[in-house]
């Protein structure tokens, strides 16, 4: 019975483990506050000018 106890233990220390270090590694990937904010920016000038195009295209 020992030696399930073990390995239960060593997978739950290994599963800590590699939480610990998805959590770290998607911190350090996630892009920042700013940059989403200025990526949102990018799309919604995008959207309007293509809906400026579209309108234009159709002369309204």
């Amino acid at each position: 019975m020992q030696h399930t106890s073990g390995a239960v233990g060593k997978f739950v220390t290994g599963m800590a483990a590699g939480m610990v270090a998805g959590a770290a590694l998607g911190t350090m990937l996630a892009p920042s506050g700013r940059e989403l904010k200025k990526a949102a920016h990018r799309a919604a000038r995008k959207v309007n000018q293509a809906v400026d195009h579209f309108t234009d295209s159709l002369d309204l």
